[in-house]
């Protein structure tokens, strides 16, 4: 078996995943969203320090599996450099003390592996990422082979959504506030503009967009919100939507994937379904508990990585927080 640990933000998780079978023995996580709301959004400092109370507590409930522990693996890159050393400092003392290798995980990676929690992998696939930190397009052929095509060139899809909700008053996390409310909203009210629509760049950019609704948020009521989230999740989603038709037209999708945590937004899921129908495209999903940031994904890489023995040493287990594929 191998135990994985997730700490890059503001969750603290920790799996068991059986190596054979792939099988997910024990999974575990603390969400810190309640701590944070006070403060509209995640304060790093705090979030570490939640991450030393809670994982160890999680640790705890694992010790049964101990002794079958084959290697433990560990979030090391991307995320806060302040909440990243908290997972790995006990990865490595669990190396120490079980005289297990470690395996340093890409987080990126492990959103593109949260479709194969307990199945078999399936390549080559077309990625769209979309979280709190990250919009980016990728081809993965395997797990060493994956190409970065295109990400944002400021704020992320998810990013944006939350600080909208902040704009609002609403309370954090936003993105799913603003899906909700939208669901009562009118889409065409509000004409914002598609971001880089005249630009032939394969990129991502949702800071002028931003401004726009900060600026339109100004002016109107609270009984406006619902018809200013729905034509901002309008917006947002179809700038993605008119890059991948772009991208298409020269490269037809045949499986096409959408991860990370913002990859629950329904909106989302249904118009790129939608643009998908003509190429008979196959559209994979994680389940929606595995949307967000989880240890069950971490330890699916980690299973891949074992078998090609791709340890890391414990001086060589270095942080990044900025680390992209």
């Amino acid at each position: 078996m191998i135990l994985s640990i997730e700490s890059s933000c503001d969750d603290s998780a920790i799996s068991i995943t059986e190596i054979k079978t792939k099988r997910l023995l024990f999974h575990k996580k603390i969400s810190q969203e309640i701590e944070h709301a006070v403060y509209g959004g995640v304060v790093p400092e705090l979030a570490a320090r939640l991450h030393a109370e809670t994982l160890p507590k999680i640790l705890a409930e694992c010790e049964p599996y101990f002794t079958q522990l084959k290697a433990v693996a560990v979030t090391n890159s991307p995320g806060l450099a302040v909440t990243l050393v908290e997972g790995v400092t006990m990865a490595k003392a669990i190396s120490v003390a079980l005289n297990i290798p470690i395996i340093g995980i890409n987080h990126l990676i492990g959103h593109i592996y949260s479709l194969f929690i307990e199945k078999e992998t399936i390549f080559p696939l077309t990625v769209l990422l979309v979280s709190g930190g990250h919009t980016q397009v990728m081809e993965v052929k395997s797990l060493t082979d994956i190409k970065t095509l295109a990400k944002s060139m400021d704020d992320s899809f998810g990013e944006s959504f939350d600080k909208v909700a902040k704009m609002m008053g609403l309370d954090y996390p936003g993105g799913p506030l603003i899906e909700k409310l939208a669901k009562n909203g009118d889409r065409k009210r509000y004409n914002f503009t598609v971001p880089l629509h005249q630009s032939p760049l394969f990129a991502f950019s949702y800071s002028g967009l931003k401004n726009a609704v900060r600026l339109a948020i100004e002016k109107a009521t609270p009984e406006d919100y619902p018809d200013i989230a729905a034509s901002f999740e309008h917006i947002a989603t179809m700038h993605i939507i008119q890059k991948l038709k772009k991208y298409f037209k020269t490269n037809p999708p045949s499986n096409f994937a959408i991860v990370g945590g913002a990859s629950a937004n329904l909106y989302l899921r249904d118009k790129i379904e939608d643009i998908l129908k003509p190429y008979n495209a196959k559209l994979f999903l994680s389940e929606l508990k595995y949307c967000s940031d989880n240890a069950a994904m971490i330890g699916r890489v980690a299973i891949e990585m074992n078998e090609k023995r791709m340890f890391t040493t414990l001086s060589g287990l270095d942080i990044s927080a900025k680390s992209t594929l």
